[in-house]
């Protein structure tokens, strides 16, 4: 992906269900205008998912996902059923392909998996060329592109419901106020480029008419000296919280790239009670440490060194912790007394929600680093004041 492509968490995720045969992959061979996915009379040809990022017009960005059958058969085909059911978890929107007039067994099954996760969904009629219509009903034929606009017009009616409200930052400034980010660049900053969450602040920030101004810890005093007027607000790299939290006057707005992705995430109230669970951890008590994207550890790596360390020298315990990193989550989280997860920028908002409501579910507290970093740093209460 060029430096310049829309993100895949913040594409449209679009799953395409259905039985063996029933013409998912022609159909979004067609939606696509490309052989995106093999097509062959065999059942069973899709195994894996297959994805795809590209502009899809009315709706913008996306990934279009090209799944295995779910009436799959064997060892094999039960772990690819399983596999399709995964991807569920990242679907914006999920449409399901039949060329059946009465849903079959497994396409039932299939519905009520998709309305349990609340996901928004369509039922596709492929193979309309040769189909008698049922009014009311959305037709579409791989064949002969029938339904094609259509459809693509009723994925995007679909997900107006979807329409993000929240801004990432720009909702805490208005025309002509500065904003200061705080950007330490470090042994684990990435070479070349900045972070998503960063560049997202900035993006946000100029769309809004603001003007924003970029430092590192060691030049924040100087910056804030620098500008005629305080700053509307300064957002910092939770890693330096304990340092810019000395640097800031208490007066002015602060809190974290890591916070206003909870935000943007609908994820911060949760973080924040989640959070409270910190306190009481005791001896032998699990925590699973989450990444939803996957990189070269560095020796300071904060999912998996410095959170560990913070955590041990505030709890005073000795703590059982687990990592997990990318799109590997457990099912199972029962076990767990606490779920500390990255800010989720890498992961889009159905799977950062479906892993929060699974935690909710499942009566295990989760909050992300940020938030835990703050609380860490005693500077939670003003890290989130400007949120209130």
């Amino acid at each position: 992906m060029s430096l310049n492509s829309t993100p895949a968490s913040e594409r449209v995720h679009i799953g395409f269900f259905g039985v063996r045969n029933a013409g998912k992959s022609s159909l979004v061979n067609r939606i696509t205008n490309q052989d995106m996915s093999l097509v062959s009379e065999v059942k069973g040809t899709t195994t894996d998912a297959v994805k795809k990022s590209m502009e899809l017009l009315p709706i913008g960005p996306v990934v279009i996902i090209d799944t295995a059958g779910i009436d799959d058969e064997g060892e094999l085909g039960s772990m690819r059923v399983e596999a399709t059911k995964r991807v569920l978890k990242t679907c914006n929107i999920a449409v399901l392909v039949t060329e059946n007039e009465k849903l079959l067994p497994d396409e039932v099954t299939l519905l009520k998996a998709i309305k349990e996760r609340d996901i928004p969904y369509l039922i596709a009629h492929n193979k309309s060329d040769i189909t008698e219509k049922t009014e009311g009903k959305l037709y579409v034929s791989a064949k002969t592109g029938e339904g094609i606009e259509e459809l693509k017009n009723e994925i995007a009616k679909a997900l107006g419901m979807e329409n993000k409200k929240v801004r990432f930052i720009a909702d805490f400034i208005k025309k002509g106020d500065t904003a200061v980010l705080v950007t330490p660049i470090d042994s684990s900053a990435p070479k070349a480029r900045m972070i998503l969450p960063q560049q997202q602040a900035i993006r946000d920030i100029l769309d809004a008419e603001g003007i924003c101004v970029v430092t590192q810890v060691e030049q924040l005093t100087a910056a804030l000296e620098n500008l005629k007027s305080p700053p509307a607000l300064v957002v910092t790299d939770s890693q330096a919280f304990s340092e810019v939290m000395k640097l800031v006057p208490k007066e002015i707005p602060l809190t974290s790239f890591s916070i206003l992705m909870a935000r943007y995430k609908g994820f911060l109230s949760e973080a924040v009670k989640g959070s409270n669970a910190i306190d009481r951890l005791s001896d032998g008590a699990r925590v699973l440490i989450c990444e939803g994207c996957t990189h070269h550890r560095q020796c300071e790596d904060i999912g998996t060194v410095k959170i560990p360390r913070l955590l041990k020298a505030y709890t005073g315990a000795e703590l059982k912790l687990e990592f997990t990193s990318g799109h590997g989550f457990p099912d199972d989280l029962g076990a767990y007394d606490l779920i500390i997860h990255c800010g989720g920028c890498m992961l889009n908002d159905a799977e950062m929600k479906s892993r929060i409501d699974e935690a909710i579910r499942q009566g295990v507290p989760i909050t992300n680093y940020g938030t835990a970093l703050a609380k860490f740093s005693g500077i939670l209460n003003r890290s989130i004041e400007i949120i209130k």
